[in-house]
């Protein structure tokens, strides 16, 4: 069984910045991508970045730009630094990963971001 625990979240003015971090703890043999979603109040949990082992990258067009996800495999971290934030990002985010045969969840971490 694999853990993950996020943190960073909080409050925060349009415009500001914030860093979002995720550690998995367990059962870990091998992990695979690694992630961030979020979801938003009435909508439904949404890709925001992905990272694979390798560095490779892949981001949603609405955060392209301000937001930037990393990962440090010996520790088997994954980050998303989040600049220029808007209110339209405020929504629990929540990390993910994935292994060969299983994905996993964070708990989330609320992001709130004030006009």
């Amino acid at each position: 069984q694999v853990q993950l625990v996020e943190s960073g979240g909080g409050l925060v003015q349009a415009g500001g910045s914030l860093r979002l971090s995720c550690a998995a703890s367990g059962r870990i043999v091998s992990m695979n991508t690694m992630g961030w979603y979020r979801q938003a109040p009435g909508k439904q949990r949404e890709l925001v970045a992905l990272i694979t082992p390798g560095g490779t990258t892949n981001y949603a067009d609405s955060v392209k730009g301000r937001f930037t996800i990393s990962r440090d495999n010996a520790k088997n971290t994954v980050h998303l630094q989040i600049y220029s934030l808007k209110p339209e990002d405020t929504a629990v985010y929540y990390c993910n990963a994935q292994t060969s045969m299983y994905s996993y969840w964070g708990q989330g971490t609320q992001v709130t971001v004030s006009s």
